[in-house]
């Protein structure tokens, strides 16, 4: 879409700016030209839905070098918006291929009278390279075919406690994988085995799921002595992307017909909901399973209205069970900065009954627990911290990590497992040689020419820290003899 002001025909001039969406996950509807320097954005509505309009994705490209400009996205479906409290759109061009956020003073967010007092959200931007392409979003993409080129890179990896399925496919065809994650050992013991049960990006255009998702999936197939524990003792089924028609076409809510798939758990259609279908049949019949302790169900998703990463739970009767359920977040939240406790609740709205937490927490028995985990669009308080923090890919995929981190707590809390993880200073004496040996040396010249008893009070005392006793002591006692 070329955007040339009223009455000019013939080519497009340099800085006659060139608008695309055609690309996967990209969405913008139409343009208005309102001057040189000012445009009117209009979000693309979600497929065969016309009420939600939030996700924009676009590049922009025949620009003059330090041309500057005014966006204005002026058709959002919600009002309450993170906009107003600093958040920003996202920004890359060819040149600087790292997705960054525009800086806040240059993004306003307000109601505008010449849009009928509907909230707009304005920014403005300086094209600084004429041969650049630009691309604008409403957070960090991340694309059906990201996942796919990520699931093949771990598939190719040959790793023997995962196995990667495809569960089924969407109305167009598209892949839905599914993840097992476990020590295969584990599988043919006799034991009962606990599940756990992670499902990410029902929703199309909440793209931090996706990040969170991947980071559990990260830590899960490492070497990391707490994820190694955790595939020892527990089954992790994980469905990447619920929706990837959704996030195909660029939607915010929905499937490419139009359906909001987490409000209908109840009874998904084979035809109109084939993927939400296929998990809900899986996770039916490892619920029937007597062999089987589906312990944790979670669903990750993206906040627009709030900071943090939080939770949601459902409300129960039994005092003990809605204790119990407290334990989770509580746990994450003393392992994740960016998690908040408090603003984590548990209700049983009526109009989220078709959603996956709210429908799995009554068909599964009273030892499992069902959640939806939230993280923000835009950022994060900490509790030193005097202003928020706002999130990239990288701390998205390290809440995820902390999640994953967190089923050990959970399970060495309810004696699943007695296995010592390694605290953080033994992992550096175990990973990091030169750091021994500038300690040995450290330790070695301060002792030097001191009393034997002064050196075998040192020893006594270093034999009480178990990091150091468990670890250290054993390489040195040869430097005491």
């Amino acid at each position: 879409l070329t955007v040339s002001p009223p009455g000019f025909s013939g080519p497009p001039r340099k800085g006659h700016l060139v608008f695309d969406a055609c690309f996967e996950s990209g969405n913008l509807g139409h343009v208005d030209y309102i001057s040189d320097f000012e445009f009117d954005l209009f979000i693309r509505p979600d497929t065969c839905n016309p009420r939600f309009r939030v996700w924009f994705n676009f590049t922009v490209e025949n620009v003059r070098e330090t041309q500057r400009v005014i966006f204005n996205v002026v058709n959002f479906s919600k009002t309450k918006s993170l906009y107003r409290d600093g958040m920003s759109p996202v920004v890359k061009s060819t040149s600087r291929p790292k997705w960054q956020r525009l800086p806040p003073k240059n993004v306003y967010y307000y109601r505008c009278p010449d849009h009928r007092r509907n909230y707009v959200m304005s920014f403005a931007f300086c094209f600084d390279r004429d041969d650049d392409v630009y691309q604008f979003a409403y957070c960090y993409p991340y694309t059906y075919s990201r996942l796919q080129h990520y699931l093949g890179n771990l598939e190719r990896r040959n790793l023997p406690y995962l196995k990667r399925e495809q569960l089924g496919l969407s109305v167009q065809q598209r892949r839905l994988d599914l993840l097992t994650i476990t020590n295969p050992d584990h599988l043919n013991q006799e034991r009962e085995k606990k599940l756990v049960f992670l499902t990410s990006r029902v929703h199309p255009g909440e793209s931090p799921a996706s990040f969170v998702c991947q980071g559990v999936i990260d830590f899960l197939v490492s070497q990391h002595p707490v994820a190694q524990i955790l595939r020892d003792h527990v089954i992790f089924k994980i469905v990447p992307m619920l929706n990837p028609d959704g996030v195909y076409l660029g939607n915010y809510r929905c499937s490419l017909m139009g359906f909001d798939l987490n409000r209908h758990w109840q009874d998904p259609s084979p035809w109109a909901h084939p993927t939400l279908h296929a998990v809900k049949q899986l996770i039916v019949h490892m619920n029937q399973d007597p062999r089987v302790s589906l312990e944790f169900y979670i669903d990750v998703h993206a906040h627009s209205t709030m900071l943090n990463g939080f939770m949601y739970g459902n409300v129960f009767e039994d005092e003990e069970r809605v204790q119990r359920q407290a334990v989770f977040p509580r746990l994450l939240c003393q392992n994740a900065p960016d998690f908040s406790f408090s603003n984590t609740s548990f209700n049983r709205d009526v109009v989220k009954a078709g959603t996956g937490r709210r429908f799995l927490g009554g068909l599964l028995d009273d030892t499992s627990y069902c959640y939806t985990l939230e993280v923000s669009f835009y950022s994060y308080m900490t509790a030193g911290s005097s202003a928020p923090v706002p999130y990239t890919e990288d701390t998205y995929m390290r809440l995820g990590r902390n999640v994953a981190r967190t089923f050990l707590d959970y399970y060495k809390l309810n004696n699943l497992t007695k296995d010592n993880i390694p605290t953080p200073f033994q992992n550096i004496l175990y990973n990091n040689p030169i750091y021994v040996l500038f300690l040995c040396y450290g330790a070695v010249c301060h002792l030097k020419g001191i009393k034997e008893a002064s050196i075998t009070h040192w020893w006594e005392c270093c034999a009480k820290h178990p990091a150091i006793s468990q670890v250290l002591l054993p390489k040195l006692s040869y430097l005491f003899k």
